[in-house]
């Protein structure tokens, strides 16, 4: 499974339970919406964008109409970025053209996430984004 919690997902609403609705995630993954997170009705057979809100052991995943923690995941991921940076003097070699495998393996998160947080890392003038992958504009204490 390569979803994440705070990754946007579509979601098949499949059958309404005692606490909420079982649905489709992505068309490949059972989730649960909790009834007492809805703030809008919804119906068997709708087609909604939802958030991952987590994953559970049992592999179903609970999600919300709300993008949840959204913020915090793509802060946390900047941090983890500018980490990279400053441990490679600065300079990684993964841009938003590097493959999905070299963005996990290097820095353990999706090619989505690390597309969210090096554009909010760009955003607040902190980083390049150059060709050969992301440099800091500054050196990183």
């Amino acid at each position: 499974m390569d979803l994440k919690v705070g990754d946007k997902v579509d979601l098949l609403v499949v059958r309404n339970t005692g606490i909420g609705f079982t649905v489709l995630v992505d068309g490949a993954y059972e989730g649960l919406l909790y009834k007492n997170e809805l703030f809008q009705k919804i119906e068997e057979g709708q087609n909604l964008v939802g958030y991952v809100k987590k994953i559970r052991d049992d592999e179903k995943i609970d999600v919300s109409l709300q993008a949840v923690g959204f913020k915090q995941t793509i802060v946390k991921n900047e941090i983890i970025i500018l980490n990279a940076l400053k441990s490679n003097d600065g300079f990684i070699a993964l841009n938003d053209k590097s493959s999905p495998d070299e963005i996990k393996y290097q820095l353990n998160m999706s090619k989505k996430a690390f597309k969210n947080a090096i554009g909010g890392l760009f955003r607040q003038k902190l980083i390049t984004i150059e060709d050969e992958g992301i440099r800091a504009i500054q050196a990183i204490q």
